[in-house]
């Protein structure tokens, strides 16, 4: 399952407009301190607590924490436009023979250790990616087919509610693998902060949870 849809320039261009001041409006309306616990989404209930938490431990490692501050860091002062144009070169890249941006991020730290996580979930999980704070890729298993994710419920219901959020999207029947698949979306925290500083997405296999229940 892709992490985005295919969607026009022009789009997209007006996604990301709109979602900068979405980012703007809430730095407003969220206190700096507010922490909020929620669990939501189609999908809410279908994954086990463990598994959940399981997530939350993986979130709060060394390589995640940093990989998304850098991150954050880096592209601090980048304007819409810019994110613009770094989604459209990913989306062109994902049908290109040369793919810089596509091999720097897939080849960064933070993508090898949740190539690994996957790999060491003995099939529970079947697609992993990290997003920054505007929903950029941070990290991934395997190639997206976008870069920016800030359109999308995985990022806004998660990064932009605030701390300690859930959001499981829709189960759907994944036919490539023949087992049923959800998106767990969470916010990435600052455990001394408490506030979000991104967001994940790990697809979990729905199939092999329930078989190793």
């Amino acid at each position: 399952m892709a992490a985005g849809s295919q969607r026009s320039d022009k789009s997209r261009e007006t996604a990301v407009k709109n979602v900068f001041r979405t980012v703007l409006l809430s730095v407003v309306v969220l206190p700096a301190t507010q922490a909020i616990a929620e669990t939501s989404g189609p999908g809410a209930g279908r994954v086990d607590g463990k598994v959940i938490e399981q997530v939350r431990g993986f979130l709060a490692s060394e390589i995640v924490q940093m990989s998304v501050k850098d991150q954050n860091r880096k592209y601090a002062g980048r304007t819409e436009d810019e994110i613009t144009e770094l989604d459209n070169k990913w989306r062109k890249e994902t049908e290109a023979k040369a793919k810089p941006l596509i091999s720097a991020t897939l080849s960064n730290p933070l993508s090898a250790y949740l190539t690994r996580v996957q790999a060491n979930s003995n099939g529970l999980f079947t697609e992993i990616f990290v997003m920054d704070d505007k929903g950029m890729n941070v990290g991934q298993s395997s190639v997206s087919s976008d870069y920016w994710q800030g359109d999308e419920d995985k990022w806004q219901k998660t990064f932009l509610v605030g701390a300690s959020t859930v959001f499981v999207d829709a189960p759907e029947f994944d036919a490539d693998l023949g087992v049923t698949v959800v998106q767990l979306n969470m916010s990435v925290d600052d455990p001394q902060t408490k506030k979000p500083i991104g967001a994940a997405t790990f697809q979990v296999n729905l199939t092999e949870m329930q078989r190793r229940r």
